[in-house]
Formats: structure tokens, sequence, C-alpha cells
């Protein structure tokens, strides 16, 4: 998911009939510090597919930028400045979703030499430390937590701010860091910022897809979300068959950036 409290919430590019002559526009709604979807340079993964659909919608691309936490989706699609979020899950309520383009999950991440966690269950995680996203009070916390909290694993854990600070390079990533300097043993975390983090900096990380238990999910459909109503389902269709056209290019896109799909 496009920032990990979408995810907790449980976002698309419109693009007008333009006049005669005029080239449309693509409008997406993104965040310029959240890699790995995207930043005001264009390097995430969103920004690259949001370029695919461009491209394939014959319409220039343009950015609102702004930070995916609160008040993002009332400052953007709320108030018209843009029309599409790229990456939004596909249960999140608030918007018409296209065609799911990637399916991905939660997983277990340990350093290589480490014994991988397959399970919430494991024994091994009342003496680790572990990591896990936090949200806050903004939405509600995401699955890992749930989950150690129903098997009353509390006190070794350590959550990470998905908001973090700000002024620092894509917050979210600062589970995958901490991980990575030795201050948590191992990390549950959404399976595209951990398999990009790895990636990006070399690093022998083990990732275990997490499987689903009774009244959790770890696995989610991803789309590219508009706003509701009669007036952006045209848009809505246009997004659809580009992602359908685009498919391959954009499997390629996730793949490069190391995002596990299930």
């Amino acid at each position: 998911m496009s920032a990990m409290w979408l995810l907790g919430m449980i976002v698309t590019a419109a693009v007008p009939q333009p006049a005669a002559g005029v080239v449309p526009v693509l409008r997406v709604c993104a965040d310029p510090n959240n890699l790995p979807y995207s930043n005001d340079r264009g390097e995430g993964f969103e920004n690259k597919i949001a370029e695919r659909l461009a491209h394939a919608l014959r319409a220039d691309l343009q950015y609102t930028w702004w930070p995916q936490r609160r008040g993002f989706v009332r400052n953007t699609l709320g108030r018209g400045v843009c029309d599409v979020v790229v990456g939004v899950p596909a249960a999140a309520g608030a918007f018409a979703h296209t065609r799911p383009y990637y399916r991905s999950s939660y997983v277990f991440v340990t350093p290589k030499g480490r014994p991988p966690i397959r399970s919430f269950d494991d024994p091994a995680l009342r003496r680790l430390r572990i990591g896990i996203p936090l949200i806050g009070d903004d939405g509600q916390n995401p699955p890992p937590e749930a989950a150690l909290a129903r098997r009353g694993i509390v006190d070794n854990v350590v959550g990470y701010a998905v908001y973090g600070n700000y002024a620092n390079p894509s917050p979210p990533l600062d589970l995958l860091r901490a991980l990575q300097r030795g201050e948590i043993d191992v990390a549950a975390a959404w399976g595209p910022q951990a398999g990009y983090f790895a990636r990006a900096n070399h690093l022998p990380f083990t990732l275990t897809a997490i499987a689903p238990e009774e009244g959790l999910s770890y696995t989610f459909e991803i789309t590219v979300g508009v706003r509701r109503g009669l007036r952006d389902e045209p848009l809505r269709q246009r997004l659809d068959r580009a992602l359908a056209d685009e498919q391959a290019a954009i499997s390629k896109i996730l793949a490069s950036y190391g995002v596990p799909r299930t």
C-alpha cells in the first residue's frame, strides 16, 4: 500500500476530457518523501507506475505533493486539486477502485543467519526484540500489533511510528533501519517496504510472508483510487484499461524494487 497509514485506515489520477487540441493531464496526489512509493524526484515505484499510466492515457503527468499522514485525502482529493492516488488498498472504503495491479503481504524480516520466523505463534517471539509499525491515534494500527497483543507479547515489542520525523528521508523505513542497526532482532513489516530496503542496501534479510489467521489478514490487494461518484467513473474505467495494457511493464517495475507479491 502506498503508505503504511493507508493499510491501517483501510488513493488515483483523473483525466478530464480536454478541449480540442489540448493535451489531457493526469493529476496524481502523492507524498514527496515516502520511498519506496514516491518522492518529489520521481524515484519511487508509484512514480514509475504513474508514468506508465500517463503514457497509456496519452496524458501529461502532474503531481500535487502532500505528506501521506493525517489530512492527506482531505487536502488533495477532497479539495479537488488532484484526482488520483496510486497504491490504495482495495478494502479502503473512501475510494472508487480500479482493478488490483498487485497483491502483497506483511512479512517477517530476519537477518541472515537467524532462523526465519513463520508465525506469530513461534516461541522465539517471546524472547526476541520485535519491531512493528505503528500508526497511532489517526487510524487502526496494522495487523502485527493486534496479533502480538492477542498473544500477550508486549514487553519485548518496539513500535516505530509510520509518520516518523518527516525531516528525515522516508520515515516509514525507520523500522527496517533499526533492524539493520541491530536494535531489534526481527521486524514484522509491510512487504514492499521490506523488499525494497533489503535490495537497495544489499542486505541479506530473509522475508517470510505471514500467513492469515482468524480475524486478521496480512495480505492486501492494491489498486489505483479515485473519488467515488458518477463524475469520476469514466476516469476509473480508463485507468482500468491502462492498468491492463501496462501490466507487464508494471510487473517489471515492482520486481525491480524488490516488491514481494503473492
